[in-house]
């Protein structure tokens, strides 16, 4: 049976079985692959580094779309850059609040692909009329795009190849200058244990531009390598601070149903582990 096996560390990884290759391409900017297997279901790897599965992928989506939504509590425009499987634009779309949402991803294949293998994910949120998909350099269009918005979603890669350019000073002043006021922005950071060092150049990176700035984290079987780390970035230092009552009424006016997000959640998940803490300081 042929197996997958990871490429992010050197030292050490995880391999998947392949029951089944429903596609694979080396598209104008990465290599892709989506395959089925027994544990996971449906997954998509990039140029060697697993990047989504049917199985864990709610944990994923519904921390960072629903933790900034629920946390500024009144979110009418949201910027995705990258997530082209569709996931984080479903998770966003279930906020009836939201009246628009700009999706910039640089590879159009990997849209086109995931619709069709990887269906589960977007659930048809492509479609929505609420939805401004842009194929470009998610870099260049926040430094160079008139669009303001309520909250940032950078929903990228691992810090290789086309995805590198999404951890750069660069792109987090395009984020501040694209975030209306008391706006915030929120990105997928890494695991703690095996990528600390990520989490330790980005808070560099956001200290000059943001008051508050931070990380949370979930558990993802999937991401290899101890908690995932999210980075939390705004002005409003208050977003943070939003009570769990508040977080549960709007949790409960929204009518979202989830199978990971809870607010008790939400609230525990900026509770850090001292090596993470020491890191960022």
């Amino acid at each position: 049976m042929r197996e997958f096996r990871e490429t992010l560390y050197p030292h050490w990884g995880q391999f998947f079985s392949i029951d089944e290759v429903l596609f694979e391409q080396k598209t104008d900017h990465q290599h892709l692959i989506i395959f089925h297997n027994k544990e996971f279901g449906r997954v998509m790897a990039l140029d060697g580094i697993i990047q989504t599965t049917e199985h864990d992928e709610f944990i994923y989506h519904e921390m960072l779309a629903h933790v900034p939504i629920f946390a500024h509590g009144s979110t009418r425009r949201v910027l995705i850059v990258g997530g082209g499987d569709g996931g984080m634009l479903r998770e966003v779309l279930r906020h009836n609040v939201v009246e628009h949402v700009t999706q910039v991803e640089i590879d159009q294949q990997v849209i086109d692909m995931c619709k069709r293998y990887l269906p589960n994910h977007s659930q048809g949120a492509f479609d929505d009329g609420r939805v401004n998909i842009v194929i470009d350099d998610g870099v260049e269009y926040v430094n160079n795009s008139d669009d303001t918005f309520d909250v940032i979603i950078s929903d990228s890669t691992d810090p290789i190849g086309p995805g590198e350019a999404l951890y750069t000073s660069r792109f987090y002043s395009g984020c501040r200058r694209c975030l209306r006021e008391g706006g915030v922005l929120v990105t997928q950071n890494g695991c703690t244990f095996g990528q600390l060092h990520e989490v330790i150049t980005t808070a560099e990176r956001l200290q000059p531009l943001f008051t508050d700035y931070t990380f949370y984290a979930a558990a993802i079987p999937t991401y290899i390598g101890g908690i995932m780390a999210f980075a939390w970035a705004t002005n409003d230092s208050s977003l943070r601070q939003t009570s769990i009552d508040v977080l549960k009424e709007r949790f409960l006016n929204s009518g979202i149903t989830t199978r990971y997000y809870t607010p008790d959640v939400h609230q525990a998940a900026f509770a850090l582990p001292q090596y993470v803490i020491e890191a960022i300081k």
